[in-house]
Order: C-alpha cells, then sequence, then structure tokens
C-alpha cells in the first residue's frame, strides 16, 4: 500500500512504510525519515556523483543486489548521468541523488547509496583517496583503528588532510582530498602506500584480497580507487542485522577505541552526531582543500 506524499513540489509514492526491514524492529518508515532528518548531511555527497545502489526491498536479511541503470518507473524530473562502462565504448545512465525529492525516491527503494570518486563531470577523475579497511576475524574495528592511525601519518607526510568513517559494517574508510587526477594514478599510488603498510606491519596488515591471507588481519583495500569502482556513502544505512550507519568518526574517537561497539553507529545515532560534531567530512566537499599526489607517484 502507498501513501502519496509531496517533498518539495515533487508526488511522491511512498510505499510499505510499517514493513520491517531489520530483525531489530525497524521499519521502513523509520527508514524514511533517517534520511529526510539527515538530507542536510547527506545529499552533499550524494549530489554530482552517479550511484550505484545496493538494493535490499525485502529486508537486510532479505535478497541483495547491485543495481547501476536507472530503475524501472524512475520519474521523469530525476536526474541522470551517462557513464562509460569497462567495455570499449560503451555506457550506462545512472541516477544523480541532487534534491530531497530524489533523496527520498530512491531511499523509498531500499538501498544502500555507493559513490565513486569522481562526479559525473569528469568520469574517471578522481577528487579523493579512499582506503577500505576490513577486518579479518578475529580482527575487529579495534585493529583498524591501528591501521588508520598508521596511513594518516603516512599520508600527512605526503601533505594530505585525511578523515575517517566507519564503513557501517567492520571496518573503517580512510579518506583524502585530491586534486583532480586520473584515476589509475589514484589506484597506484594507494596500492603502493598499502604496501608499505604490510611491510611496516607484517603481523597485521595484507594488501592482497585472497581470502585465505586475511584472517586476523586488516586487509587495507586499494583497489576502490579504481574508476569503475564505488564506495558506501558517507551516511548510507547498510544491510545489516540492525540499521548501522556509515559514520564519519574523529581522530580522538580512533585513537580512544578499545571495543568494536565503540565505533558502531546506527540511524538514531546519527541526528545527535551531526548535533555535536557537525558534518565531519565537510572538508572533503571543498575543492580547495584536494592536495595532488606526490611527483613520484605512477
Amino acid at each position: 500500500m502507498s501513501q502519496m506524499t509531496e517533498v518539495e513540489g515533487r508526488r511522491l509514492a511512498l510505499s510499505n512504510l510499517d514493513k520491517v526491514l531489520y530483525p531489530t524492529g525497524f521499519t521502513k518508515g523509520e527508514l524514511l525519515h533517517y534520511y529526510a532528518t539527515t538530507a542536510g548531511a547527506v545529499l552533499p555527497h550524494l549530489r554530482d556523483r552517479p550511484l550505484s545502489f545496493l538494493r535490499y526491498p525485502d529486508g537486510a536479511e532479505g535478497e541483495h543486489f547491485f543495481a547501476k541503470n536507472l530503475p524501472p518507473g524512475t520519474p521523469d524530473w530525476v536526474r541522470t548521468a551517462v557513464v562509460p562502462r569497462s567495455g570499449a565504448g560503451e555506457t550506462g545512465r545512472h541516477v544523480l541523488v541532487q534534491d530531497m525529492p530524489t533523496l527520498m525516491w530512491a531511499a523509498n527503494l531500499v538501498t544502500e547509496f555507493h559513490t565513486p570518486q569522481w562526479t559525473a563531470d569528469d568520469p574517471g577523475t578522481a577528487d579523493r583517496l579512499v582506503f577500505d579497511l576490513d577486518p579479518g576475524g578475529p580482527a575487529t574495528i579495534v585493529e583498524c583503528c591501528a591501521v588508520a592511525r598508521w596511513l594518516r601519518e603516512r599520508l600527512g607526510e605526503d601533505g594530505f588532510e585525511v578523515f575517517a568513517k566507519t564503513s557501517g559494517s567492520k571496518g573503517l574508510h580512510i579518506l583524502a582530498p585530491l586534486e583532480p587526477v586520473d584515476a589509475e594514478r589514484v589506484t597506484s599510488y594507494a596500492k603502493g602506500l598499502a604496501v608499505e603498510a604490510e611491510r611496516a606491519m607484517p603481523g597485521l596488515v595484507v594488501h592482497r584480497m585472497a581470502r585465505n591471507l586475511r584472517p586476523g588481519k586488516i586487509f587495507v583495500d586499494w583497489s576502490q580507487n579504481t574508476a569503475a569502482k564505488t564506495t558506501a556513502a558517507p551516511y548510507t544505512l547498510r544491510a545489516r542485522p540492525s540499521p548501522t550507519v556509515s559514520t564519519p568518526v574523529t581522530w580522538d574517537e580512533i585513537h580512544a577505541c578499545t571495543e568494536p561497539g565503540e565505533l558502531s553507529f546506527e540511524a538514531d545515532d546519527i541526528a545527535p552526531r551531526l548535533a555535536e560534531h557537525g558534518d565531519l567530512l565537510d572538508p572533503l566537499l571543498d575543492p580547495g582543500r584536494g592536495r595532488p599526489l606526490p611527483a613520484t607517484a605512477e
């Protein structure tokens, strides 16, 4: 059953508001309320970035699937962008979430928001660097914090300002604003730092994806800088057992973390954190904060 509403002059049909999406009892109506009340922080990190959706319409324990092309029934007022694909001359058309009506329409699809490290006006030219720190059990986000501190110091040596957020799953994302540069150069630079991190902390870090190498270690995933890949956007809800959020965190919080639960945040935590800290990732949105890759980066 759908409920019609108007958002900034756009008519939207919001469906199944009482549907439980998470085992904790969190409903679709609560999901939509979360995005409506945090839109001021969410939207700037989505704007102009072609979206990939990880959809979970039957809830966090139901089927998950990535959707990159326009979903069926996309309203004609939703802005889109043509995006190059890996095949020669191939393209796709992706959604751009530019405003509140589009955010609420997309949230009604029950989706995680994933973005590339580049914007629609210059595909493949990265304006940020990202590392996804993924712990292999029994390692946790606590061990990720140790790696994050190393990466912050090392990136600082190359002149970068470094920020962090939880993945909303098990790990951390480390980000730095860049002067626009070809994504493949960023990928090469990031891989080099991941290898360097493994050499500095061989008992803790692995830079290769092979599952057999990862138990008890932190996989420093440098590959998400590749132009074809995307990363969970700041403030997106995740399809986990509870409504966790990919949440910006302070370096003080990273230094103080001794238990995984200390860096796990759910939908109800975000408004109070925004009131206390503002958007900790706001500097990523300022082109003037970007720094060039080192001249030696291949």
